[in-house]
């Protein structure tokens, strides 16, 4: 597979490529509110000047990555400062960041951020505030996409996301400030409420279909097909699971594996291993397989990772192992690969 084709996004000229950057993982320290520990300013903006430099053109990000640090880091790469028309940011609304009393001030912050405090909000009010606060965060004059983020972290997040966010977000679409809309979860079932009730563009859908999960798969994205709404693949990976040594402790949506899980993922490996296969090659592709999926965007914490992501798509992985894991009862007979 080509990691750098493009993939078109809605009716508004964006595009995405195959391959994109999730800037979770670049989001700085714990104190922050950085994913797993963050890595540093330095190592985060080389990551991101790296990516752009050889051709990925999307990079997934939101104010609650690091509250602030991730969208920052961003506007101090070549995402800011090189040619705007070959790439696409999106980021997500749904938290504001409020300054967190007696914290570090942004004048005192690399950054520029300061210590920050993210608030659930999707009031129509907050979308405009949080767009305008990732415009300055990100020294960027527009966004490509925007997702409304995690509406289920809140029992009134559902009807407020219907009744305020997304007709804010499509009047924004219309007036052309943004290229596309959508939501951003780590469930299907809340999005394809949301897809049949609204003209939706594309969905980032974290951990619910991968090599190892694929619970989308008969509703879902059918749904999604069939409205010509894409979806970009979060944590293709399941949170390390697929990607790290499954001899030691692993990591699946943000805890500590269960082992029935570890155990199919072995079963995987072992087949991908047989033929020669690293087990994310397979992980990343059998995503993309899919008609209605139109990226992944795997976290990297490092100039490495993120070659290495490249290399994954890149490669050739025969049919066999697919068949080997349908016969073991692994993925679905239905599953495209």
């Amino acid at each position: 597979m080509d990691p750098f084709e493009k993939v078109k996004v809605g009716t508004n000229g964006v595009e995405v490529s195959r391959l994109g950057l999730g800037t979770a993982p670049l989001s700085g320290s714990m104190r922050s509110g950085g994913i797993f520990g963050g890595v540093s300013r330095s190592d985060a903006i080389a990551v991101m000047d790296r990516a752009f430099d050889i051709g990925i053109s999307h990079v997934d990000t939101a104010p609650f990555y690091g509250r602030g640090h991730a969208e920052a880091r961003i506007g101090d790469s070549r995402f800011a400062t090189g040619d705007r028309s070959g790439f696409v940011i999106s980021t997500k609304i749904g938290r504001v960041l409020e300054p967190v009393p007696g914290g570090v001030l942004p004048n005192d912050d690399p950054d520029g951020v300061g210590d920050l405090e993210a608030v659930n909000t999707w009031s129509r009010d907050d979308v405009h505030r949080s767009i305008e606060e990732s415009l300055r965060r990100l020294n960027l004059d527009r966004i490509d996409i925007v997702y409304v983020h995690d509406p289920d972290e809140e029992e009134f997040g559902e009807e407020q996301a219907n009744e305020e966010a997304f007709p804010a977000l499509i009047e924004l679409r219309e007036q052309g400030t943004i290229g596309a809309i959508g939501c951003g979860m780590n469930q299907w079932e809340m999005p394809l409420r949301f897809i049949q009730r609204f003209d939706l563009d594309i969905v980032l859908l974290a951990g619910r279909y991968t090599l190892l999960e694929q619970t989308s798969l008969d509703t879902f994205l059918p749904a999604c097909v069939e409205r010509n709404v894409k979806v970009s693949v979060g944590g293709p990976y399941n949170t390390g699971i697929l990607a790290r040594d499954l001899s030691e402790p692993v990591t699946y949506n943000y805890e500590v594996a269960p082992d029935d899980l570890v155990q199919k993922a072995r079963r995987l490996n072992a087949i991908c291993a047989s033929h020669g296969v690293d087990l994310k090659a397979a992980a990343l592709q059998f995503a993309l397989a899919h008609p209605a999926i139109a990226n992944v965007i795997p976290g990297a914490q490092s100039v490495g990772e993120l070659d290495q992501n490249v290399e994954m798509v890149r490669q050739p992985i025969p049919a066999s192992v697919w068949d080997e894991m349908r016969q073991a009862g692994l993925i679905p007979e239905h599953a495209p690969t």
